[in-house]
């Protein structure tokens, strides 16, 4: 990897720093196709999303029956995210990667070629999303740890800021460009597009060089244990981890959208949807003026602002009565979330030996898939205790306590500098 070099203020561009900075794709050919790569079958994968949870309604008409969608994807998250680190810190990871693209590329095509056949069966959806989310488990931590190996280190919150755009417009724009698809041409339209998308990913992934972890021996082993004592032991990258659950866990709305729709704003399905959708826009946002979190050393205390920010966001939108109002507070609390992303991405990435990185990246993908779920459940049995507007309100405020208390208790993760990175 290139040496670190920090470049003068003065000499970055001003689109630079205020717009999301285009280095990374402009310097590193790897990196440009891995992105652009992993940005058009992550589009592809969530009209694959979209389609699969119509189809199963279409079959079923049972919100239930929907729902247990969401729980075949999650379990496989979290149990093979911890052991598709673990391989990822053990094998090529270019191999891993390439691999994995081509298992998921191989659940679309059965579900293509399932619709194609006429062959409609509930369990064989539940089954290739449960393979579908094993392929993520595995592709996801080995691709992380790829990028610090492509880019110099100063170039990683930019190329962090990219991926949280990638991921972002994503969620926004592939489940509205599936239910278009699904209405014109059906489920195997949607589902053939994403085997189709899936030959960027293919592509980037088999023009990359040899990525076996460094320092590793000719035994060498990756235990999942391993990569929880080396966390335990390391503050600053616990400290990552422990911020992001104060948000996710203790204040995360969205279960409580329907009901706040109704109760406060008076509204239909339609409201949901735009709350839905608010922190989403946020985050695009605060990915397409990213340029300036690039200048930004003190990543432990921009993590601790992020997600305070985050907790007052959350805490004024419980406050909040007219939906103008309400949809600014999600459209900030998601920028916020950005923010607090690069830079967890960027300490986990810079500060993490490249033989434990697949391993963290293994945690920090059950910590993304299971904190807000547990928040979810959080929200929703305490509102039921209480009220929406108790949970909302004591959330974001426990949040911005959490987060202040972890900050005054681990004074030195305030005190990271980028330029030494230490975990």
């Amino acid at each position: 990897m290139a040496p670190t070099t920090t470049p003068e203020k003065s000499e970055i561009p001003l689109r630079s720093r205020i717009f999301a900075d285009l280095t990374p794709l402009r310097v590193s050919p790897d990196y440009r196709r891995l992105w652009c790569g992993n940005t058009i079958s992550w589009m592809g994968q969530q009209m694959t999303a979209l389609a699969v949870s119509l189809q199963v309604y279409t079959l079923t008409h049972s919100t239930f029956a929907v729902g247990l969608v969401g729980l075949c994807s999650l379990v496989p998250l979290v149990v093979f995210g911890l052991y598709g680190g673990a391989i990822a810190d053990t094998v090529d990871r270019r191999k891993l990667g390439l691999y994995s693209a081509a298992g998921a590329t191989a659940m679309s095509l059965t579900l293509a070629g399932a619709a194609l056949a006429g062959y409609h069966r509930v369990w064989l959806l539940y089954t290739v999303v449960a393979f579908q989310a094993v392929c993520f488990a595995m592709n996801s931590p080995a691709r992380s740890s790829m990028i610090p190996r492509l880019l110099p280190t100063e170039q990683l919150p930019a190329a962090n800021a990219l991926n949280s755009l990638t991921s972002n417009l994503g969620m926004m724009g592939g489940p509205m460009l599936g239910g278009v698809i699904v209405g014109l041409w059906g489920y195997q339209a949607a589902y053939l597009i994403d085997v189709a998308a899936f030959s960027g990913s293919l592509y980037a992934m088999w023009r990359l060089p040899s990525m076996r972890p460094e320092g590793e021996g000719p035994r060498r082993r990756a235990s999942v244990l391993d990569g929880l004592r080396f966390l335990a032991t390391r503050p600053n990258l616990r400290m990552t981890f422990l911020s992001d659950l104060a948000a996710m866990v203790l204040a995360q709305p969205r279960a409580l959208f329907p009901a706040v729709a109704v109760l406060w704003f008076a509204g239909d399905a339609k409201t949901v949807g735009l709350l839905v959708a608010a922190p989403a826009v946020g985050a695009v946002l605060g990915g397409l003026f990213s340029g300036w979190l690039g200048g930004i050393r003190r990543h432990g205390l921009a993590i601790l602002i992020a997600v305070a920010a985050w907790g007052a966001a959350i805490a004024s939108f419980g406050l909040s009565r007219q939906l103008w109002l309400g949809l600014f507070f999600l459209a900030v609390a998601g920028c916020a979330d950005t923010i607090s992303m690069v830079f967890r991405s960027t300490m986990l990435q810079a500060a993490t030996p490249d033989a434990m990185r697949g391993r963290l990246q293994g945690v920090f993908i059950v910590v993304v898939a299971g904190g807000p779920r547990l928040g979810d459940f959080l929200a929703g049995s305490l509102a039921d205790l209480t009220s929406p507007a108790t949970t909302v309100i004591g959330g974001g405020l426990a949040c911005v306590l959490v987060v202040t208390g972890l900050g005054l208790g681990r004074r030195a993760f305030a005190r990271y500098d980028a330029r030494d990175p230490q975990p």
